[in-house]
Order: structure tokens, then C-alpha cells, then sequence
């Protein structure tokens, strides 16, 4: 993480021993994991079709198992209190951290915009095929790129002497530091925060709406339900992974003392965040596996067609959801959740 490379303490030492056996595990198991869920999005037949969602999560494994590789790096810089890898290594390590973070997020916000517009315009969703979700996730990975360029051109490696020997250190005054991280803050936790809070508002208010006047639930409400839900605990995760890493960096960045703690209490600190940071790339892949799981528990994979949603009065199908009836809403979501599935469970 940024803080590991920038401001480095003796007392850091104390816990370099745990914290980089810590680390290398969740290093292991993370890449382990997303390795095979690269694997099994991809699909083991080529040419095979890795269905509507596939796609996004690719590219969440593939951020993942990249931030989850510079782990070593870190691991060797605080054994060998040097770095070791050059003015490029300092560039494109720290940027690879804010590049994968923010294509993460922007990652898991288009997954949540599909998902609703599945829901709200069901007839639209369907006609979006993988190529504008690879297109989508292109223009992502560079929206992400272009956010992080500014790090990359102004970090550079210093020899300082001391118990570190060298760093990589911004070249920029302090107070355009400040300027760019909080920026940085903004894009990938407070705005994307905003439009995912008005997409599960709108879902949860399709949702009990179509409950009042379908009758009792159907099972391709009931998985597509289920299958928000997981999005949503993915979202939640990288929440309460990078908030604390968040809140702990702009505090060091606008208040010089920090928290008004010693050199060893903000060690443990710095430290805490920087596993929680790394964690959530290392529980994702599960994360991931109980997503595709929803996918086989989707209507339409019995081969027996999606089911039908349950039989409302005249008057209740009246009502409508985001310009389409309710009935239509879910029948079309069942049977595109259905569909979205294929290619994950075919291999």
C-alpha cells in the first residue's frame, strides 16, 4: 500500500516478523484463489461463452491477483529496510496499487448497474452481449489508468540514508499530495459509495414492490434476490476493507500528529489497515465462487424454461417497475439469470 513504500519508521520493525508472515500467507491463499476463479470464468473450453456477469469477474480476479502480487515486494523492502527494484519499480508498484483499487470498485459499480438494469429494463439488459462488457471493462481499466498516471510521473526513488536506505518518496509540495489523494479518495470509495447507495435504494424498492403484488416468492425472484445480494456483500466487503486504509491515510495526510499515538502504536496501525487492504483480494475469490454459485441455483438451468412468475389479479399487474410491469420485470430477469449462467457452470 502507499504508506508501506513512503513513510517507513524503526519502529516498524517490530512487527515487520508477523506482519510479512501474514502477508505472504494471504498472499498465497488470494492468488491461489483467484487463479482458479480465472480459470473457471474463463471457461476450460475456448470459445466457450462465460455468461452476462463473467466478464466483470474476470476482471475483479485479474485486479485482485495483481494487487496481491506486490506483496513480495513489500515483504522483501521490509526485511532488507532497501528497495531494491529501481526508480520503475517504485513507479509502476505504488501505481499498481491505486490502478487495481480503483478498477475494482468501477468493476463491481458496472456489475451493479447491469444487475438493475436487468430488473428495470429487462428487454434492454438482455440485447447487451459480452463484447460491450468487455468494451465496458476496457474503458474501466483505462478510467483507472488515466487516476492513477499522476503517481506514477511523480514518484521517484531517494536515497536518504538512515535506517532505510531508499524510498520512494512524491516529488510533489505536500499540499498537492493531499490534493491527489483526497481525489483519489473521492473516485473510488465516495462517489462510487453514491450511485451504488441509489441502485440498492431503487432494487430494494423493485423488490418490495414486485413482493406486495406478485404474491408469495418465486424461485426466480427468490435466486435473483439472492444474486443481488451477494453482488452487494462483495461491495460490503471492499468497504470495510478500504475505508479503514482510507480514514488512516487522510488522517496522516491532515494532521501531522496523526491520532496523538506513539511511533509503535501507529507501526500496528499502519500495519492493521495494510492487511485489511490486502485481505479483501484474498476473500474475493470465495466471494466470487458463492457468485457463480447463485448463477447454477438460477432458473432455466433444469432445462425445463424459466419459471413463471406467480400469477397476480388484473389489477396488480398494472403497476410497473422502472416502465415495466412487474410480471414482465421478473420473468424476463428469471429468464436472464438463467442464461447469464451458462457459460460458468458449462466446462
Amino acid at each position: 500500500m502507499l504508506r508501506l513504500y513512503i513513510s517507513h519508521t524503526e519502529s516498524d520493525s517490530t512487527v515487520t516478523g508477523p506482519l510479512s508472515a501474514m502477508l505472504l500467507v494471504m498472499c498465497l491463499i488470494g492468488m491461489v484463489g483467484n487463479i482458479y476463479t480465472l480459470v473457471v470464468a474463463s471457461g476450460r473450453v475456448a470459445g466457450r461463452s462465460v455468461g452476462s456477469l463473467g466478464v466483470y469477474v474476470i476482471n475483479l480476479a485479474l485486479a485482485d491477483f495483481l494487487y496481491l502480487s506486490t506483496i513480495p515486494f513489500v515483504v522483501c523492502t521490509y526485511f532488507a529496510h532497501d528497495w531494491f527494484f529501481g526508480d520503475v519499480g517504485c513507479r509502476l508498484l505504488l501505481s499498481l496499487d491505486l490502478l487495481t483499487m480503483h478498477a475494482s470498485i468501477f468493476l463491481l459499480t458496472a456489475m451493479s448497474l447491469e444487475r438493475y438494469w436487468a430488473v428495470t429494463r429487462p428487454l434492454r439488459a438482455r440485447q447487451a452481449g459480452n463484447t460491450y462488457r468487455k468494451l465496458a471493462s476496457a474503458i474501466l481499466w483505462l478510467l483507472s489508468l488515466l487516476l492513477t498516471a499522476p503517481m506514477m510521473a511523480m514518484i521517484q526513488l531517494r536515497d536518504q540514508g538512515g535506517h532505510y536506505k531508499r524510498i520512494c518518496f512524491p516529488t510533489w509540495t505536500p499540499a498537492a499530495f493531499r490534493l491527489y489523494l483526497t481525489v483519489l479518495f473521492a473516485t473510488s470509495v465516495l462517489v462510487p459509495g453514491l450511485v451504488l447507495g441509489v441502485v440498492y435504494t431503487r432494487l430494494a424498492r423493485a423488490y418490495r414492490a414486485s413482493a406486495s403484488g406478485l404474491g408469495p416468492p418465486t424461485t426466480g425472484r427468490a435466486s435473483s434476490q439472492k444474486l443481488f445480494s451477494r453482488i452487494f456483500g462483495i461491495i460490503v466487503a471492499y468497504w470495510a476493507c478500504f475505508l479503514p486504509f482510507w480514514a488512516w491515510q487522510l488522517t496522516r495526510l491532515y494532521r501531522d500528529e496523526g491520532l496523538g499515538l506513539g511511533p509503535t502504536a501507529q507501526a500496528y496501525l499502519n500495519f492493521g489497515v495494510t492487511c485489511l487492504a490486502y485481505g479483501n483480494s484474498c476473500i474475493n475469490p470465495f466471494l466470487y465462487t458463492l457468485l457463480t454459485r447463485s448463477y447454477r441455483q438460477s432458473p432455466g438451468r433444469s432445462g425445463r424454461g424459466p419459471l413463471e412468475p406467480w400469477a397476480p389479479s388484473r389489477g396488480v399487474t398494472q403497476g410497473t417497475v422502472g416502465g415495466n410491469s412487474a410480471s414482465l420485470v421478473f420473468k424476463e430477469l428469471s429468464r436472464s439469470t438463467g442464461e447469464s449462467g451458462e457459460g460458468l457452470e458449462q466446462r
